[in-house]
């Protein structure tokens, strides 16, 4: 009946989907190392790692890094050729079992090992990495992966790794995809003397040296992802406090450059502020015995597993700005707020695939508005995260390509946040939202998943079918537009510039007064309005309202 009026607002919007789809509509060529690198290959399937010992020694002096990384594996199916990983100028120099050196040979980022032993399925079995060199030196920590190699103000050496994206193989001989994790691991750094290393889990020991040096010992007691592994050098000054938390004393540990302390003990109060909101919201902390620290770093921070790394300032914000432009990005510090959140979004529930790194990102943008509705209001939580829709780009999808070590967009962080905040809208049961952010982190407690997973975690607890939604948000760059139009005491509504099924309640304002639609694609309407009905539609929406009657 409307085909005629509604012809130009639907061409209008065909214009605008097509716009934003040609800045991803290029496909990119994609090379075997990317293949070697994203993709579970038949080498990597054979075996599951169960542990890793990391031994190592950092060298300040020339940059450089040397050790053992000793992996143990279980043997799942039988075969022969054993791929790991470790990236150019670092370099595997010998790989040992039983105390036999094996062949080798590389390939790039790759070094192929072939195993003269008969794999029994269930044998477990070690092979021992002796590695060496000067690692890739990160130009833009945390957002490029490597180390950085820095002095703090009194001339000692301040180091850090960071190698989310790129891969912990930059720094580490490893089984570097994020698929197979190890259920423990122990990490022994050796430093030049009145340094400190910090890395993730519990200290063990320490050893001292007859030169001074020393090396420690770090045990991660849970599964810990490629990229969470750390290590932390400087001249660090220690201070902790417990947290009673909802699975008993949680002991939080905080390492800063010794200048810094009086600013940290002040600052770092934030610490607890986060844990009192998230394990209200996600559930218990996932590390408990492993503790939670927050490590000064000579960049901005990263989410590394239960040694949090820190460098925004001593500053509420975000480097001191407000990214949602509300002002309630100054009521707490962002990166002490999102990268602990990761404990739960990435370290807790780990994406299999990068190109589900929206999984981390979108749920730890979201925790942002979550503190604040914990400790301010559920109407500063709101207003927040409809800030953040300003650096919201629609470039391209937020899922990326699968098997090739691909993220998406950089939209997973923010406008997967609003996507969030708009399931929220549609359970419309805070009690019974809490419950479903709480059950995702019982139900994939210290798992990898797949994006699918998540959805079909989130369809069956919120009780409605929720693929097209998650594939509209994730897999295209469109909004849905609630279109409608007012005439003759009727309301004509639908949804437009969406996908095929997609269908969810939106709630809106006739005169001032609630209602709820359930629109579809097709069009439906609402009869025997009063005459002059206004019609404005709730912003906590992640839609684009279209009202057709003026344009």
């Amino acid at each position: 009946m409307f085909v005629n009026l509604f012809r130009k607002s639907l061409f209008l919007l065909f214009l605008l989907s097509v716009s934003a789809s040609i800045g991803y509509a290029q496909q990119k060529t994609y090379t075997r190392q990317d293949s070697l690198r994203g993709t579970i290959t038949p080498e990597r399937a054979w075996w599951d790692l169960t542990y890793y010992h990391l031994s190592m020694e950092v060298n300040p002096a020339d940059s450089s890094i040397r050790g053992v990384n000793q992996l143990q594996y279980k043997v799942l199916t039988e075969h022969s050729l054993l791929q790991l990983d470790l990236q150019p100028p670092m370099e595997i120099n010998k790989v040992l079992q039983k105390g036999k050196e094996l062949t080798f040979r590389r390939e790039g980022n790759v070094y192929w090992i072939e195993i003269p032993q008969k794999q029994t399925v269930g044998s477990v079995h070690e092979l021992s990495l002796v590695f060496g060199g000067k690692p890739q030196v990160s130009k833009r920590p945390p957002w490029s992966g490597g180390i950085t190699w820095q002095k703090d103000s009194r001339g000692n050496p301040f180091i850090a790794s960071s190698c989310q994206g790129d891969g912990a193989s930059l720094w580490w001989p490893c089984k570097d995809h994020m698929y197979d994790e190890p259920d423990s691991m122990l990490i022994s750094v050796k430093v030049p003397k009145n340094l400190m290393d910090v890395s993730n889990g519990r200290l063990r020991k320490v050893d001292r040296h007859k030169d001074g040096s020393k090396t420690f010992h770090w045990f991660v007691s849970n599964p810990i992802n490629n990229y969470g592994v750390n290590i932390n050098i400087g001249d660090y000054v220690q201070f902790s406090e417990k947290y009673s938390g909802e699975k008993g004393q949680l002991d939080c540990t905080y390492y800063v450059l010794r200048d810094n302390l009086a600013k940290a003990k002040e600052q770092f109060k934030e610490a607890k502020r986060m844990l009192a909101a998230f394990e209200h919201w996600f559930g218990p902390y996932p590390f408990y015995e492993d503790g939670y620290k927050l490590v000064e770093a000579p960049y901005l921070g990263m989410e590394h597993q239960s040694s949090v790394t820190y460098g925004n300032g001593y500053q509420n914000g975000y480097l001191g700005r407000d990214l949602s432009q509300t002002g309630y990005g100054l009521k707490f510090d962002f990166i002490i707020v999102h990268e602990s959140g990761h404990e739960w979004f990435a370290n807790n529930i780990t994406y299999r695939d990068v190109a589900d790194m929206w999984i981390h990102e979108s749920f730890t943008a979201y925790s942002e508005n979550l503190f604040l509705d914990y400790h301010f209001s559920k109407e500063a939580s709101a207003a927040y995260v409809l800030g953040t829709r300003s650096n919201i780009l629609n470039d391209r999808p937020i899922i990326g390509d699968y098997g090739v070590n691909k993220s998406g967009s950089g939209d997973m962080y923010y406008k997967g946040a609003n996507m969030l905040h708009t399931l929220r809208q549609i359970v419309n049961d805070d009690k019974k939202w809490r419950e479903i952010l709480r059950g995702m982190n019982q139900a994939f407690y210290h798992q990898t998943v797949t994006s699918e997973q998540i959805e079909n975690y989130l369809s069956k607890a919120v009780g409605r079918e929720l693929t097209p939604f998650f594939t509209q948000y994730l897999r295209t760059v469109q909004i849905p537009a609630l279109e409608y139009r007012l005439m003759d005491n009727k309301l004509y509504y639908r949804w437009g510039s969406c996908v095929e099924g997609f269908a969810i309640p939106v709630r809106v304002w006739l005169n001032k007064r609630e209602q709820w639609l359930e629109p579809t694609k097709a069009w439906q309407s609402l009869t025997d309005l009063p005459a002059n009905t206004s019609m404005e539609v709730d912003p906590n929406f992640y839609v684009i309202p279209f009202n057709l009657t003026t344009n």
